[in-house]
Protein backbone atom coordinates (compact mmCIF):
# COMPACT_ATOMS: atom_id res chain seq x y z
CA UNK A 1 0.00 0.00 0.00
CA UNK A 2 1.34 3.58 -0.91
CA UNK A 3 0.42 6.97 1.07
CA UNK A 4 1.03 10.30 -0.53
CA UNK A 5 0.51 13.39 1.36
CA UNK A 6 1.20 16.68 0.09
CA UNK A 7 -0.26 20.47 0.97
CA UNK A 8 -1.85 22.64 -1.52
CA UNK A 9 -4.23 22.14 -4.18
CA UNK A 10 -4.50 19.17 -6.03
CA UNK A 11 -7.41 18.19 -8.60
CA UNK A 12 -8.15 14.50 -8.19
CA UNK A 13 -8.71 14.07 -12.17
CA UNK A 14 -5.10 15.79 -12.70
CA UNK A 15 -3.52 12.80 -10.25
CA UNK A 16 -5.72 9.95 -12.03
CA UNK A 17 -4.83 11.06 -15.90
CA UNK A 18 -1.41 11.28 -14.50
CA UNK A 19 -1.32 7.24 -13.93
CA UNK A 20 -4.32 6.22 -16.16
CA UNK A 21 -1.57 4.11 -18.39
CA UNK A 22 -1.25 1.91 -15.49
CA UNK A 23 -4.76 0.89 -14.46
CA UNK A 24 -4.95 -2.42 -14.48
CA UNK A 25 -2.04 -3.58 -16.47
CA UNK A 26 2.00 -2.99 -16.51
CA UNK A 27 3.13 -0.04 -18.52
CA UNK A 28 6.97 1.08 -19.50
CA UNK A 29 8.45 -0.87 -16.86
CA UNK A 30 6.24 0.14 -13.82
CA UNK A 31 3.53 -2.48 -11.74
CA UNK A 32 0.28 -1.87 -12.71
CA UNK A 33 -2.46 -0.19 -10.19
CA UNK A 34 -4.88 -2.37 -8.94
CA UNK A 35 -6.76 0.32 -6.67
CA UNK A 36 -6.04 4.14 -6.63
CA UNK A 37 -8.22 6.82 -3.95
CA UNK A 38 -8.42 10.85 -3.84
CA UNK A 39 -8.88 12.22 -0.83
CA UNK A 40 -8.73 16.48 -1.48
CA UNK A 41 -9.12 19.34 1.84
CA UNK A 42 -8.69 22.83 2.57
CA UNK A 43 -4.87 22.55 2.54
CA UNK A 44 -4.25 18.87 2.36
CA UNK A 45 -4.62 16.11 -0.58
CA UNK A 46 -4.18 12.60 -0.21
CA UNK A 47 -3.42 10.20 -2.68
CA UNK A 48 -2.74 6.51 -2.45
CA UNK A 49 -2.78 3.44 -4.36
CA UNK A 50 -2.19 -0.71 -4.34
CA UNK A 51 0.24 -2.28 -6.80
CA UNK A 52 -0.92 -5.51 -8.53
CA UNK A 53 2.62 -6.23 -7.90
CA UNK A 54 3.34 -6.34 -4.19
CA UNK A 55 6.77 -7.23 -4.10
CA UNK A 56 6.87 -3.79 -6.91
CA UNK A 57 5.19 -1.62 -5.39
CA UNK A 58 8.22 0.70 -4.15
CA UNK A 59 9.01 1.26 -7.86
CA UNK A 60 6.17 3.42 -8.27
CA UNK A 61 7.17 5.82 -5.97
CA UNK A 62 9.35 8.12 -8.36
CA UNK A 63 6.09 8.29 -10.42
CA UNK A 64 4.27 9.98 -7.73
CA UNK A 65 6.71 12.26 -6.96
CA UNK A 66 7.20 12.94 -10.60
CA UNK A 67 3.14 13.79 -10.23
CA UNK A 68 3.10 15.75 -7.04
CA UNK A 69 6.13 18.24 -8.25
CA UNK A 70 4.46 19.12 -11.65
CA UNK A 71 2.25 21.00 -9.29
CA UNK A 72 3.67 24.22 -8.74
CA UNK A 73 4.18 25.16 -5.08
CA UNK A 74 3.67 21.59 -4.32
CA UNK A 75 5.27 20.68 -0.81
CA UNK A 76 4.56 16.47 -0.77
CA UNK A 77 6.41 13.07 0.26
CA UNK A 78 5.49 9.55 -1.38
CA UNK A 79 6.35 6.48 0.13
CA UNK A 80 5.31 2.99 0.19
CA UNK A 81 4.38 2.41 3.74
CA UNK A 82 5.72 0.36 6.44
CA UNK A 83 3.99 -3.20 7.96
CA UNK A 84 3.83 -1.63 11.19
CA UNK A 85 3.11 2.13 10.05
CA UNK A 86 0.09 3.70 10.95
CA UNK A 87 0.61 7.56 10.34
CA UNK A 88 1.41 9.45 6.95
CA UNK A 89 5.14 10.05 6.23
CA UNK A 90 6.34 8.38 9.16
CA UNK A 91 7.64 5.24 7.99
CA UNK A 92 11.49 6.07 7.65
CA UNK A 93 12.09 9.52 8.40
CA UNK A 94 14.51 11.67 10.57
CA UNK A 95 12.62 15.17 12.18
CA UNK A 96 14.62 17.62 12.56
CA UNK A 97 12.63 20.19 14.70
CA UNK A 98 13.02 24.00 14.98
CA UNK A 99 12.01 25.89 17.92
CA UNK A 100 11.96 29.23 19.36
CA UNK A 101 9.91 32.10 19.81
CA UNK A 102 9.97 34.51 16.80
CA UNK A 103 7.97 32.88 13.95
CA UNK A 104 10.21 34.82 11.54
CA UNK A 105 13.49 33.27 12.47
CA UNK A 106 12.14 29.88 12.57
CA UNK A 107 10.68 30.35 9.21
CA UNK A 108 14.19 31.69 7.50
CA UNK A 109 15.79 29.23 9.55
CA UNK A 110 13.47 26.46 8.24
CA UNK A 111 13.68 27.17 5.05
CA UNK A 112 17.26 27.63 4.48
CA UNK A 113 17.91 24.14 6.25
CA UNK A 114 15.32 22.62 3.48
CA UNK A 115 17.16 24.07 0.47
CA UNK A 116 20.66 22.31 1.81
CA UNK A 117 18.56 19.24 2.60
CA UNK A 118 18.00 19.28 -0.72
CA UNK A 119 21.31 19.92 -1.57
CA UNK A 120 22.99 17.60 0.44
CA UNK A 121 20.55 14.21 -0.42
CA UNK A 122 18.80 15.39 -3.61
CA UNK A 123 16.66 12.58 -3.63
CA UNK A 124 15.70 12.74 -0.07
CA UNK A 125 11.91 13.68 0.60
CA UNK A 126 11.43 16.81 2.97
CA UNK A 127 7.75 17.63 3.96
CA UNK A 128 7.49 20.32 6.09
CA UNK A 129 5.60 20.70 9.31
CA UNK A 130 3.72 22.81 8.94
CA UNK A 131 4.04 24.32 5.42
CA UNK A 132 6.66 27.50 5.35
CA UNK A 133 4.20 30.27 4.21
CA UNK A 134 3.07 32.97 6.99
CA UNK A 135 0.29 33.87 5.06
CA UNK A 136 -3.16 32.69 7.61
CA UNK A 137 -4.79 34.68 9.70
CA UNK A 138 -4.07 34.82 13.53
CA UNK A 139 -4.97 36.49 16.10
CA UNK A 140 -2.91 36.67 19.12
CA UNK A 141 -4.19 37.33 22.94
CA UNK A 142 -1.38 39.11 24.58
CA UNK A 143 -1.71 39.08 28.61
CA UNK A 144 -1.24 42.36 30.85
CA UNK A 145 0.48 41.15 33.14
CA UNK A 146 0.45 43.81 36.19
CA UNK A 147 -3.43 44.03 35.66
CA UNK A 148 -3.28 40.56 35.86
CA UNK A 149 -1.21 40.80 39.21
CA UNK A 150 -4.09 43.18 40.59
CA UNK A 151 -6.37 40.74 40.57
CA UNK A 152 -4.51 37.48 41.73
CA UNK A 153 -3.98 36.30 38.61
CA UNK A 154 -1.00 35.16 36.90
CA UNK A 155 -0.87 34.34 32.88
CA UNK A 156 -0.76 30.44 33.47
CA UNK A 157 -4.22 31.14 35.27
CA UNK A 158 -5.10 33.62 32.32
CA UNK A 159 -4.57 31.05 29.72
CA UNK A 160 -6.05 28.29 31.48
CA UNK A 161 -9.65 30.27 31.87
CA UNK A 162 -8.83 31.12 27.69
CA UNK A 163 -8.82 27.31 27.43
CA UNK A 164 -12.43 26.83 29.17
CA UNK A 165 -14.12 30.02 26.61
CA UNK A 166 -12.81 27.89 23.78
CA UNK A 167 -11.91 24.40 23.19
CA UNK A 168 -12.37 23.41 26.94
CA UNK A 169 -10.30 22.37 29.66
CA UNK A 170 -10.34 18.85 31.85
CA UNK A 171 -10.84 19.28 35.21
CA UNK A 172 -11.25 15.94 36.21
CA UNK A 173 -12.85 12.41 35.40
CA UNK A 174 -15.50 9.89 36.50
CA UNK A 175 -15.35 6.74 36.52
CA UNK A 176 -18.53 4.63 36.91
CA UNK A 177 -17.74 0.40 37.95
CA UNK A 178 -17.41 -1.59 35.10
CA UNK A 179 -17.46 1.34 32.52
CA UNK A 180 -14.51 3.47 30.79
CA UNK A 181 -13.27 6.64 32.54
CA UNK A 182 -14.55 9.79 31.25
CA UNK A 183 -12.85 13.24 31.13
CA UNK A 184 -14.89 15.74 33.10
CA UNK A 185 -14.07 18.77 30.59
CA UNK A 186 -15.27 22.55 31.39
CA UNK A 187 -15.86 24.32 28.33
CA UNK A 188 -18.17 27.56 27.37
CA UNK A 189 -20.99 27.20 24.70
CA UNK A 190 -20.05 27.63 21.36
CA UNK A 191 -23.26 29.56 20.56
CA UNK A 192 -21.96 32.15 22.62
CA UNK A 193 -18.40 32.19 21.52
CA UNK A 194 -17.90 31.49 17.84
CA UNK A 195 -15.35 34.48 16.49
CA UNK A 196 -12.12 36.01 18.01
CA UNK A 197 -14.35 39.18 18.75
CA UNK A 198 -16.45 37.05 21.00
CA UNK A 199 -13.80 35.60 23.07
CA UNK A 200 -11.81 39.02 23.59
CA UNK A 201 -15.52 40.45 24.73
CA UNK A 202 -16.01 37.67 27.27
CA UNK A 203 -16.30 37.94 30.57
CA UNK A 204 -13.87 36.30 33.04
CA UNK A 205 -14.48 35.20 36.78
CA UNK A 206 -11.28 36.18 38.79
CA UNK A 207 -10.34 34.92 41.79
CA UNK A 208 -11.54 37.67 44.12
CA UNK A 209 -15.30 37.27 42.75
CA UNK A 210 -15.60 39.62 40.43
CA UNK A 211 -16.19 39.39 36.97
CA UNK A 212 -14.24 41.05 34.15
CA UNK A 213 -13.81 41.25 30.64
CA UNK A 214 -10.75 39.35 28.73
CA UNK A 215 -9.93 42.54 27.21
CA UNK A 216 -9.20 44.35 30.29
CA UNK A 217 -6.70 41.54 30.86
CA UNK A 218 -5.15 41.60 27.26
CA UNK A 219 -4.95 42.93 24.13
CA UNK A 220 -5.89 41.62 20.63
CA UNK A 221 -3.45 41.34 17.69
CA UNK A 222 -4.15 40.40 14.48
CA UNK A 223 -1.45 39.31 12.17
CA UNK A 224 -0.62 35.96 10.09
CA UNK A 225 1.05 32.97 10.96
CA UNK A 226 0.76 29.18 10.21
CA UNK A 227 -1.41 26.64 8.98
CA UNK A 228 -1.34 25.22 12.04
CA UNK A 229 0.47 26.15 15.90
CA UNK A 230 2.37 23.71 17.52
CA UNK A 231 4.65 23.31 20.32
CA UNK A 232 7.62 21.91 21.92
CA UNK A 233 8.16 22.15 25.07
CA UNK A 234 5.83 25.54 25.31
CA UNK A 235 7.68 27.00 22.02
CA UNK A 236 6.48 27.30 19.03
CA UNK A 237 8.27 24.46 16.55
CA UNK A 238 8.81 23.58 12.77
CA UNK A 239 9.51 20.10 12.22
CA UNK A 240 11.45 18.93 8.43
CA UNK A 241 10.59 15.19 7.83
CA UNK A 242 13.17 14.07 6.10
CA UNK A 243 12.69 10.61 4.56
CA UNK A 244 16.41 9.76 3.00
CA UNK A 245 16.54 7.64 0.12
CA UNK A 246 16.52 3.75 0.01
CA UNK A 247 20.46 4.39 -0.04
CA UNK A 248 20.96 6.15 2.50
CA UNK A 249 20.42 4.31 6.39
CA UNK A 250 18.87 6.86 8.92
CA UNK A 251 22.10 6.61 10.88
CA UNK A 252 24.17 8.17 8.02
CA UNK A 253 20.82 10.65 7.34
CA UNK A 254 21.22 11.70 10.74
CA UNK A 255 24.96 12.13 10.09
CA UNK A 256 24.88 14.33 7.64
CA UNK A 257 21.99 16.73 9.03
CA UNK A 258 24.34 16.93 12.49
CA UNK A 259 27.50 17.57 10.62
CA UNK A 260 26.56 19.41 7.43
CA UNK A 261 23.23 21.08 7.12
CA UNK A 262 23.22 22.26 11.01
CA UNK A 263 26.42 23.78 11.06
CA UNK A 264 25.90 25.44 7.29
CA UNK A 265 22.56 26.81 8.54
CA UNK A 266 24.49 28.62 11.38
CA UNK A 267 27.28 29.78 9.50
CA UNK A 268 24.58 31.57 7.68
CA UNK A 269 23.54 33.51 10.23
CA UNK A 270 19.96 32.04 10.53
CA UNK A 271 20.30 30.05 13.69
CA UNK A 272 19.53 33.69 15.75
CA UNK A 273 19.04 33.85 19.09
CA UNK A 274 16.48 32.37 21.17
CA UNK A 275 16.23 29.01 18.15
CA UNK A 276 17.23 25.63 18.81
CA UNK A 277 17.63 22.62 16.22
CA UNK A 278 17.01 19.07 17.71
CA UNK A 279 15.91 16.17 15.85
CA UNK A 280 13.37 13.18 17.35
CA UNK A 281 11.06 10.90 15.55
CA UNK A 282 11.87 7.65 14.10
CA UNK A 283 15.98 8.41 14.09
CA UNK A 284 15.82 9.30 17.56
CA UNK A 285 13.84 6.75 18.85
CA UNK A 286 16.20 4.78 17.01
CA UNK A 287 19.54 5.71 18.30
CA UNK A 288 17.90 4.72 21.80
CA UNK A 289 16.68 1.62 21.15
CA UNK A 290 20.61 1.02 19.78
CA UNK A 291 22.47 1.64 22.58
CA UNK A 292 19.45 -0.17 24.84
CA UNK A 293 20.66 -3.08 22.63
CA UNK A 294 24.10 -2.74 23.04
CA UNK A 295 23.53 -3.41 26.58
CA UNK A 296 21.52 -6.24 25.60
CA UNK A 297 23.81 -8.02 23.49
CA UNK A 298 26.95 -7.53 26.70
CA UNK A 299 24.46 -9.16 28.98
CA UNK A 300 23.48 -11.88 26.86
CA UNK A 301 27.63 -12.67 26.09
CA UNK A 302 27.90 -12.48 30.30
CA UNK A 303 24.42 -14.95 30.29
CA UNK A 304 26.13 -17.58 28.51
CA UNK A 305 29.69 -17.32 29.99
CA UNK A 306 28.69 -17.78 33.35
CA UNK A 307 26.30 -20.55 32.43
CA UNK A 308 28.81 -22.77 30.50
CA UNK A 309 31.15 -21.12 33.64
CA UNK A 310 29.18 -23.29 36.03
CA UNK A 311 28.80 -26.17 33.93
CA UNK A 312 32.23 -26.85 32.67
CA UNK A 313 33.42 -25.94 36.68
CA UNK A 314 35.70 -23.98 35.18
CA UNK A 315 36.13 -20.35 33.80
CA UNK A 316 38.94 -20.40 30.98
CA UNK A 317 37.07 -23.43 28.76
CA UNK A 318 34.21 -20.82 28.34
CA UNK A 319 36.10 -17.71 27.57
CA UNK A 320 37.93 -19.80 24.80
CA UNK A 321 34.16 -20.65 23.55
CA UNK A 322 33.53 -17.43 23.51
CA UNK A 323 35.86 -16.12 20.99
CA UNK A 324 33.44 -17.37 18.91
CA UNK A 325 31.37 -14.49 19.33
CA UNK A 326 33.18 -11.90 17.65
CA UNK A 327 33.71 -14.38 14.92
CA UNK A 328 30.15 -14.41 14.54
CA UNK A 329 29.61 -10.65 14.76
CA UNK A 330 32.23 -10.00 11.80
CA UNK A 331 30.28 -12.74 9.77
CA UNK A 332 27.21 -10.63 10.70
CA UNK A 333 28.07 -7.58 9.21
CA UNK A 334 29.90 -9.36 5.99
CA UNK A 335 26.06 -11.24 5.41
CA UNK A 336 24.05 -7.91 5.84
CA UNK A 337 26.74 -6.20 3.62
CA UNK A 338 26.65 -8.44 0.92
CA UNK A 339 22.88 -8.28 1.02
CA UNK A 340 22.40 -5.12 0.95
CA UNK A 341 24.86 -4.76 -2.18
CA UNK A 342 23.63 -7.42 -4.28
CA UNK A 343 20.23 -8.22 -3.09
CA UNK A 344 18.17 -5.52 -2.12
CA UNK A 345 18.73 -2.31 0.96
CA UNK A 346 19.06 -3.77 4.25
CA UNK A 347 19.30 -1.35 6.96
CA UNK A 348 21.08 -1.97 10.29
CA UNK A 349 17.27 -1.75 11.89
CA UNK A 350 16.24 -2.94 15.32
CA UNK A 351 15.56 -6.41 14.24
CA UNK A 352 18.50 -6.86 12.36
CA UNK A 353 20.92 -5.85 15.68
CA UNK A 354 18.34 -8.61 17.29
CA UNK A 355 20.18 -11.10 15.38
CA UNK A 356 23.37 -10.61 16.57
CA UNK A 357 22.06 -10.65 19.71
CA UNK A 358 19.93 -14.41 18.71
CA UNK A 359 23.95 -15.31 17.69
CA UNK A 360 24.89 -15.70 20.77
CA UNK A 361 23.01 -18.59 21.76
CA UNK A 362 23.90 -19.89 18.08
CA UNK A 363 27.25 -20.26 17.34
CA UNK A 364 28.67 -21.18 20.60
CA UNK A 365 27.16 -24.85 20.19
CA UNK A 366 29.83 -25.94 17.92
CA UNK A 367 32.61 -24.76 20.12
CA UNK A 368 31.03 -26.28 23.24
CA UNK A 369 31.02 -29.95 21.02
CA UNK A 370 34.76 -29.56 20.55
CA UNK A 371 35.66 -28.73 24.46
CA UNK A 372 33.54 -30.47 25.79
CA UNK A 373 34.75 -33.86 23.55
CA UNK A 374 38.03 -32.97 24.00
CA UNK A 375 37.68 -32.43 27.84
CA UNK A 376 36.12 -36.48 27.85
CA UNK A 377 38.51 -37.96 25.58
CA UNK A 378 41.46 -36.67 28.05
CA UNK A 379 39.98 -37.72 31.47
CA UNK A 380 38.01 -40.87 30.78
CA UNK A 381 39.72 -41.79 27.40
CA UNK A 382 43.36 -41.51 28.94
CA UNK A 383 44.56 -39.77 25.56
CA UNK A 384 47.16 -37.44 25.46
CA UNK A 385 46.45 -33.79 24.93
CA UNK A 386 46.81 -33.37 21.56
CA UNK A 387 45.54 -36.34 20.76
CA UNK A 388 42.36 -35.25 22.62
CA UNK A 389 42.04 -31.88 20.74
CA UNK A 390 42.83 -33.66 17.10
CA UNK A 391 39.90 -36.73 18.12
CA UNK A 392 37.79 -34.34 19.32
CA UNK A 393 37.94 -32.16 16.13
CA UNK A 394 37.53 -35.03 14.04
CA UNK A 395 34.78 -36.82 15.38
CA UNK A 396 32.55 -33.53 15.47
CA UNK A 397 33.56 -32.18 12.43
CA UNK A 398 31.06 -33.90 10.80
CA UNK A 399 28.05 -33.00 13.20
CA UNK A 400 29.38 -29.48 13.46
CA UNK A 401 29.29 -28.74 9.46
CA UNK A 402 26.00 -31.29 8.84
CA UNK A 403 23.79 -28.82 12.08
CA UNK A 404 25.55 -25.56 10.16
CA UNK A 405 24.36 -26.53 6.74
CA UNK A 406 21.40 -27.31 7.79
CA UNK A 407 20.27 -24.09 9.23
CA UNK A 408 22.00 -22.09 6.62
CA UNK A 409 19.96 -23.42 3.94
CA UNK A 410 16.87 -23.49 5.84
CA UNK A 411 17.49 -19.47 6.47
CA UNK A 412 18.25 -18.75 2.73
CA UNK A 413 14.56 -18.00 1.98
CA UNK A 414 14.27 -15.70 4.36
CA UNK A 415 17.02 -13.54 2.63
CA UNK A 416 16.73 -14.57 -0.88
CA UNK A 417 12.66 -15.05 -1.67
CA UNK A 418 10.84 -11.52 -1.86
CA UNK A 419 7.17 -10.82 -1.38
CA UNK A 420 5.47 -9.09 1.36
CA UNK A 421 6.81 -8.29 4.80
CA UNK A 422 10.30 -9.46 2.98
CA UNK A 423 12.19 -6.07 4.70
CA UNK A 424 11.14 -6.88 8.03
CA UNK A 425 13.36 -10.43 8.35
CA UNK A 426 15.60 -10.13 5.53
CA UNK A 427 18.20 -8.10 7.51
CA UNK A 428 17.70 -10.33 10.22
CA UNK A 429 18.51 -13.90 8.43
CA UNK A 430 21.24 -11.57 6.68
CA UNK A 431 22.75 -11.36 10.10
CA UNK A 432 21.89 -14.47 11.10
CA UNK A 433 23.09 -16.44 7.87
CA UNK A 434 26.32 -14.84 8.09
CA UNK A 435 27.35 -15.05 11.43
CA UNK A 436 26.93 -18.86 11.26
CA UNK A 437 28.15 -19.37 7.87
CA UNK A 438 31.87 -17.89 9.27
CA UNK A 439 31.76 -18.62 12.99
CA UNK A 440 30.96 -22.80 11.41
CA UNK A 441 34.18 -22.13 8.79
CA UNK A 442 36.32 -20.61 11.57
CA UNK A 443 36.09 -22.56 14.95
CA UNK A 444 37.13 -25.68 13.68
CA UNK A 445 40.33 -24.22 13.35
CA UNK A 446 40.31 -21.28 15.97
CA UNK A 447 39.26 -23.43 19.33
CA UNK A 448 41.01 -26.50 18.80
CA UNK A 449 44.12 -24.52 18.16
CA UNK A 450 43.07 -22.24 21.35
CA UNK A 451 42.31 -25.08 23.34
CA UNK A 452 45.94 -26.82 22.56
CA UNK A 453 47.65 -24.13 24.86
CA UNK A 454 44.91 -24.59 28.56
CA UNK A 455 43.86 -28.12 28.19
CA UNK A 456 47.22 -29.27 29.81
CA UNK A 457 46.06 -28.39 32.79
CA UNK A 458 43.72 -31.15 33.05
CA UNK A 459 45.45 -34.51 34.77
CA UNK A 460 45.76 -37.39 32.01
CA UNK A 461 43.94 -40.72 33.54
CA UNK A 462 46.13 -43.32 32.40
Amino acid sequence: MWDTEFRGSLKGDQFFTATKELIGKDHDGLPGIENMFYVGADRIDIAGATSMRIDRAGELVPLFMRNIYAIPGMFGVSMQAGIFQNRLGRGRTVEVDVVGDDMNNLVGAAGTMFGIIKKEMPDAQVRPLPSLELIYPEVNLLPKRDRLRASNMNSREFGVALDVLMDGRKIGDFKEEGKKKIDLVLKASEMEISTPQDLYNAVLATPDGNTVPVSSFSSLESTTGLSEIRHLERKRTFTLQVTPPPNIVLEEAMDIITSKVIPAVRAMGMIKKGVDISISGVADKLKETRKALQWNFLLAAVIAYLLMAALFGNFIYPLIIMVTVPLAGAGGFIGLRLVDTFIAPSPLDILTMLGFVILIGVVVNNAILIVHQALNNLRFHGMDYKEAVVESTRSRIRPIYMSAATSIFGMLPLVLFPGPGSELYRGLGSVILGGLALSTLFTVFVIPSLLMFFIKMEKVHK
